[in-house]
């Protein structure tokens, strides 16, 4: 399927199908005039990287985690430590995102 195909398909712009293929995350071949085109599996690999990116990770991270992601029989405790690494990031950035509100709360109470 070409670019504009898969974009429909998935709701991610063109831009963004682009972006992961020069990520390394999504692979096309090219036709004549070098216009991209996309096995059906990449709905279901956008999908994934879309999901991915929602959960916060990186596309450097995603790439690294990608392969075990998307194929069960080669998932491996790697896995589960990297995204139990990736939860503790966030987590961290939860933390100071509500020290930051509170901070921010008191001032607006003081300034009432």
């Amino acid at each position: 399927m070409r670019i504009g195909d898969l974009s429909a398909a998935t709701g991610a712009s063109a831009r963004s199908l682009r972006y992961y293929e020069d990520q390394g995350l999504l692979q096309s071949d090219r036709g004549t005039g070098g216009q991209r085109h996309y096995p059906a599996a990449a709905v279901d690999r956008v999908a994934l990287i879309r999901s991915l990116l929602a959960a916060g990770l990186s596309t450097a991270t995603i790439r690294d985690v990608l392969p075990c992601v998307a194929d069960e029989s080669i998932r491996t405790p790697w896995l589960a430590d990297r995204l139990t690494g990736e939860l503790r990031r966030i987590e961290s950035q939860m933390a100071d995102l509500r020290r930051t509100h509170d901070i921010l709360a008191g001032l607006v109470e003081t300034y009432r």
